[in-house]
């Protein structure tokens, strides 16, 4: 009878409190009962498409054309910032960044002394195919009205408003694009997909 005693304070020193129990989830629908008649699917209404075809991104180039595209872009990385003469020394020479070939009779850089730098020539020139294209390969065509815009090949070539034109008619210029589905280079209004 001791160890009876004894045993029970034990047991009840160990026994943890009793947590409120979860309620117990929800049994399934019996399988007896018949199945609900479907109701008739209401259909989405569908996206609309634009009416107009989307101006392309990229433009559609040979391989050849990619792959000078590329070596113009290596050939840009390795080619040397061409510094106008006395360009550090007065403002008006150096702050539009132009270029003119010197022409003193002692002019160091005329002769090409290595600490100089370096003279335009013609070795350092891309690929001709790839001149004036964009970097991603476009061709710019300078548009100013809406007639310029009738004789664009939009696999080739983007449009570039003029600097001249004012908003209002940009707009304009600029809705007329995306109706044609062009590629507009420099736009005011950039479409959501743009960045």
């Amino acid at each position: 009878m001791a160890e009876e005693e004894t045993s029970t304070p034990k047991a009840a020193a160990s026994e943890k409190p009793a947590t409120p129990k979860r309620p117990p989830r929800r049994a399934a629908a019996p399988a007896t009962e018949a199945p609900k008649a479907e109701e008739p699917k209401s259909e989405k209404p569908a996206a609309k498409k634009p009416a107009h075809p989307k101006a392309p991104r990229r433009p559609s180039l040979d391989p050849e054309e990619l792959r000078l595209l590329k070596v113009r872009e290596t050939l840009e990385n390795g080619r040397p910032k061409f510094v106008r003469t006395a360009s550090n020394r007065y403002w008006r020479i150096g702050r539009w960044a132009s270029w003119r070939r010197p022409r003193g009779q002692q002019s160091k850089q005329r002769r090409h002394y290595g600490y100089r730098p370096r003279i335009v020539r013609i070795g350092f020139g891309g690929p001709r195919a790839t001149r004036g294209l964009t970097p991603s390969g476009f061709r710019p065509i300078l548009v100013r009205t809406e007639e310029d815009l009738a004789h664009i090949d939009a696999t080739h070539e983007a449009v570039l408003i003029a600097r001249t034109v004012g908003t209002k008619r940009r707009l304009v210029l600029e809705e007329s694009c995306r109706r044609l589905g062009l590629h507009i280079l420099n736009p005011i209004v950039k479409e959501r997909g743009e960045s």
